[in-house]
């Protein structure tokens, strides 16, 4: 936390459904020294994904919709420039990130007014993009995609997205301090004050942000969820006992089976099923998990169903290693280094010719921009105005650490050979040229 002028930490991991470890770290309000506590609201940002999943396979039991019907089923204003491929594509497929949908720019960004799912959609639409390949071919993270989920759930149902969650998820499982709007939470003081840092004269500078991210209800199932941590590890049950927190029946365990099982792998190692990411620790254990990020947010959600560990960590400030502290902590608990990773420590040495292969300009319409060169016989990553080593592990394969955060780097390349792609942070990122529209 000093490392990265972290100014709130929460963290809890319980063990078969009971606390065996929590504690707060630093303030909720740095200017009134306001410590965090377990019952502080934190963003969760991504990990709503999940919610969005349960919800979805919550309808799906009820008969109501299919996760193999195609999206334009429910979605008749969906277009993308091919129709062919936009007919093709699945609820499964937006739920696994797999719709071949490559990372759009939001639409806060254009003047157009985009006041309903409807505009949202012809926004969608009218973007010149193209699609990654066929539908369910191609792993790349979309926020968008999981946008549109909260439209098929709002349709279906009959209910906003806020108030189904709420009915079906929030309520059944005891979490009262779980929120999409703040204005639930009126006068409660035991909400976190949102950080931003920067750097001045060469000196982090930690300062508030003017508030919170929560007025966009076209992207509420994306990531706009806030919560705590007691809160959040009564939603871990679900997947760790297989659909219950306590007595109370969420999903069926064919459903909760059905969002842990992998539909693509995203990196060796890393497959992605329902909202969930899942993997293997160093030890070989299964583990079930999502990570968020927002202004003001980093979050981890963390289950290993096989030992009975769910776990949660949230900050108040973005872009810092929140995900390896709970790693580290759950290392600890089952005495695992603290520092071991399921990434290889060996490294390949590639000849100066290949390494300029991948150097160049990746962007993305998201406004991920990333610059990969050469130096000193080894590639380096430049992104957030900062450098980054990045060492190979086997061909168009690299691991880069990012702020004590292990990354993985994966170059695509098309028929002929040429590098034409790096998935990086889950996304697809375009290598530029010459002719490429900024």
């Amino acid at each position: 936390m000093e490392k990265h002028s972290i100014p709130g930490y929460a963290i809890g991991v319980n063990k078969n459904g009971e606390r065996l470890y929590e504690k707060g770290f630093g303030f909720r309000e740095m200017e009134k020294q306001q410590p965090v506590t377990m019952d502080t609201v934190f963003g969760i940002a991504s990990i709503t994904k999940s919610f969005t999943c349960v919800a979805i396979m919550h309808l799906q039991e009820a008969g109501l919709l299919n996760v193999n019907d195609a999206v334009t089923k429910y979605l008749s204003e969906f277009k993308t420039k091919d129709p062919e491929k936009t007919a093709k594509m699945t609820i499964r497929q937006f739920m696994s990130h797999t719709s071949s949908l490559p990372p759009l720019p939001s639409h806060l960004n254009h003047d157009r007014p985009v006041n309903n799912f409807t505009d949202y959609m012809e926004f969608i639409g009218d973007l010149n993009m193209e699609l990654l390949g066929e539908p369910g071919e191609t792993f790349s993270y979309s926020n968008h995609a999981y946008s549109l989920l909260g439209c098929v759930i709002e349709r279906v149902s009959g209910q906003s997205y806020e108030a189904y969650i709420k009915e079906h998820i929030l309520l059944p499982a005891g979490m009262h301090r779980t929120v999409i709007e703040l204005a639930d939470l009126e006068g409660d003081p035991d909400i976190t004050v949102l950080y931003e840092a920067k750097k001045v004269r060469g000196e982090v500078v930690v300062y508030p942000l003017d508030g919170w991210q929560d007025h966009e209800p076209l992207e509420f199932a994306s990531g706009y969820l806030k919560s705590t941590v007691r809160d959040m590890l009564r939603y871990a049950e679900i997947f760790r006992t297989g659909g219950c927190v306590g007595e109370n029946r969420i999903l069926s365990a064919d459903s909760v089976r059905q969002m842990t099982t992998p539909c693509i792998e995203v990196e060796p190692g890393k497959s992605y099923g329902y909202g969930l990411f899942l993997t293997e620790d160093p030890d070989g254990s299964r583990v079930v998990e999502h990570s968020g990020s927002m202004d003001g947010i980093a979050s981890l959600m963390r289950i290993i169903p096989e030992q009975g560990l769910t776990g949660i960590a949230m900050t108040n400030l973005s872009a810092v290693p929140s995900g390896a502290m709970l790693r580290s902590t759950m290392n600890a608990i089952r005495d695992i280094d603290l520092h071991a990773t399921r990434y290889p420590s060996e490294s390949i040495q590639l000849p100066q010719e290949a390494l300029q292969e991948y150097a160049g300009t990746y962007r993305s319409k998201e406004g991920v921009t990333v610059e990969i060169g050469t130096y000193g016989g080894q590639l380096t990553l430049f992104t957030d105005s900062e450098y980054h080593p990045v060492r190979c592990i086997e061909e168009d394969l690299f691991i880069t650490n990012i702020r004590d955060d292990e990354e993985i780097m994966q170059f695509l390349r098309d028929g002929s050979g040429a590098v034409i792609r790096l998935a990086y942070h889950s996304r697809q990122l375009m290598k530029q040229t010459g002719n490429d529209e900024q």
